[in-house]
């Protein structure tokens, strides 16, 4: 079932142009030198230098570069690339693991080569995407997020005064969560707001970083989504994508630091693009939303 629904495929590294499509030279001449002394930091100290951080950078752009042009082509309606959600790279500098920006780098290819112009990025993280929306902020790409969010919790910006300047006044859209934020309230929000403003917006093309450090596993950023709830978030995504832009969706990764509830977010949500799961009793989709119900299912298994 999987192999029919679902196609594994191989990015290629992103070039040199590629990167320089949203950052300086400087910038990637300083990731190169750190990749080859192999120690150090690429920012203040929050992502580390090694040797092959340059390569593994470079995929992780492929990968959404890929993603994109999959989609835009209309060889899939949806595409997901794990590596990716890069979305705390600014312009020249690195920031919170993130050397590059694959997001604003996929964005700028849509409008080069697909002239696409209406574009809409959803930031579902529970850190805030400082540096996409730093790099989008003047312009007319909406840009939305939902996360965690005190005017001290890392990275410290995504107040909601914060709505995009000049021309891009109006296109950024944060919805500041308070720690503990539950899926209810959180679905609330994107029920009322976040979805009728990209509907409103009608994209030519939606990208969605799916960020599941807001699981209530997670260490570091302690809100309160369930497994299941990222279940609830792609049906939405997929059903607002099919009504305004023909299904052209790509979901990049971002942040987790529970590795195991990281593994069973992502297959839900991607499982949940793709149809995998026949409704919310679904054996295969209980195994990985309730503990209780897969207990039960082994015990089924092996009496049986």
């Amino acid at each position: 079932m999987f192999r029919s629904a679902l196609r594994l495929v191989r990015p290629d590294p992103a070039t040199d142009n590629d990167i320089l499509s949203v950052h300086p030279p400087a910038h990637l001449a300083r990731v190169k030198t750190l990749d080859a002394l192999g120690e150090g930091a690429l920012d203040y100290g929050d992502t580390p230098a090694y040797r092959g951080v340059l390569h593994r950078a470079l995929v992780a752009v492929g990968g959404t570069l890929l993603a994109t042009c999959m989609v835009a082509d209309g060889e899939v309606a949806h595409a997901f690339n794990p590596g990716g959600g890069l979305h705390h790279a600014y312009a020249d500098r690195a920031a919170g693991f993130c050397p590059f920006n694959d997001t604003v780098i996929a964005i700028r290819l849509l409008q080069r080569e697909y002239g696409y112009r209406r574009i809409a990025v959803l930031d579902l993280d529970g850190h805030h995407g400082d540096g996409t929306q730093a790099l989008l902020y003047q312009e007319q790409v909406l840009y939305l997020s939902l996360h965690r969010y005190d005017g001290h919790f890392y990275p410290g910006t995504g107040a909601a005064s914060e709505v995009g300047e000049g021309e891009g006044a109006g296109y950024t859209l944060n919805l500041p969560l308070e720690r503990g934020t539950g899926p209810a309230e959180y679905l609330r929000l994107l029920d009322t707001i976040a979805l009728p403003k990209i509907r409103e917006y009608r994209p030519d093309f939606i990208f969605v970083q799916v960020g599941v450090d807001s699981h209530r596993e997670d260490p570091m950023v302690r809100l309160g989504l369930e497994t299941i709830t990222y279940r609830h978030i792609a049906q939405r995504l997929d059903q607002l994508a099919h009504e305004v832009c023909d299904g052209r969706l790509v979901a990049v990764a971002g942040g987790g630091y529970r590795p195991e509830a990281v593994a069973r977010c992502w297959a839900v949500f991607l499982g949940t693009l793709a149809g995998l799961f026949g409704s919310e009793d679904d054996p295969a989709l209980l195994r990985l939303t309730d503990p209780i119900a897969a207990q039960q299912l082994v015990g089924q298994t092996i009496s049986s």
